[in-house]
């Protein structure tokens, strides 16, 4: 028998749910990423000017590309910069 301060559970304890990620272009039906607004873009890019990946955004592998891509022409054309000490 089990002493009285022992408590025993019959399935494990969920300690942290952690909130489930969607793609956001998905869930708003965005099929096309504007490289010209660059204050969007801006939250799929950290504060040294660096591209978040999926696993952190929950983007999609179709549209993490076309943000890649967008990022990356916004930048060619000078509408954010390569490089930023702090961005946000």
């Amino acid at each position: 028998m089990a002493t009285g301060s022992e408590i025993r559970y019959l399935t494990p304890i969920a300690v942290d749910t952690k909130k489930k990620k969607y793609c956001r272009f998905k869930k708003s039906g965005i099929k096309y990423i504007d490289y010209k607004d660059a204050g969007f873009l801006l939250k799929f890019v950290n504060e040294q000017g660096r591209i978040l990946p999926r696993r952190l955004t929950g983007t999609s592998q179709k549209y993490q590309k076309k943000v890649a891509q967008a990022v990356k022409r916004a930048r060619h054309i000078a509408l954010m910069p390569y490089v930023g000490d702090l961005l946000k």
